[in-house]
């Protein structure tokens, strides 16, 4: 499931119409589709039966493994989205490399990870739980973690989203952080 307001945030990210867009773990498409309007989307994932319904959205798909090198030349997409997937890739900064690797000069890469640091994931630890209910999640991610990720694209932005106490501290209540970076 994914926040309203992430919906928001990727679509100012991504743009458009006219944009060619890779969807890194994209799934069946339930995001993809907020973006496709008038835009070149390519979704990858490693769920054959996913993309067979992704494709149903009238993008293109391929399917790969985003822990390998993707399947595409240098400085080929505008923009690369990676919503909800570097918590569970083995090593998130090669995918972050292969995004770089993969956006034209001045392309934007956007994304989300589950804010690992939350006030919730913290009263779990200190109540002698793991903090991460979700046994997929193989990484955990503060602010400074995504920031960290991301110095090697120009500016970076970083949202604090969902969560029924965000009003009252964004980084402590948040559910998710969004982030967007372009490339110099």
């Amino acid at each position: 499931m994914f926040a309203v307001e992430r919906i928001k945030l990727f679509q100012e990210a991504v743009g458009g119409p006219g944009r060619r867009v890779l969807d890194l773990g994209c799934r069946y498409g339930a995001l993809t589709q907020h973006y496709v309007e008038g835009n070149q989307l390519v979704g990858l994932d490693i769920d054959r039966d996913a993309l067979e319904r992704a494709a149903q959205l009238g993008i293109e798909t391929c399917w790969a493994d985003v822990e390998d090198a993707f399947p595409f030349d240098d400085a080929s997409f505008d923009v690369v989205v990676a919503g909800e997937l570097l918590e569970h890739v083995r090593d998130p900064l090669h995918v972050i490399e292969e995004c770089g690797r993969v956006l034209r000069p001045g392309g934007t890469l956007v994304g989300s990870v589950p804010n690992a640091f939350r006030a919730k994931n913290r009263l779990r630890f200190l109540l002698g739980r793991k903090p991460e209910k979700d046994p997929t999640h193989l990484h955990m991610f503060s602010a400074g973690d995504v920031r960290s990720l991301l110095a090697g694209f120009g500016e970076s932005k970083l949202d604090f989203i969902a969560g029924r106490l965000v009003f009252l501290s964004r980084r402590l209540m948040a559910n998710d952080i969004v982030f967007s970076a372009r490339k110099s």
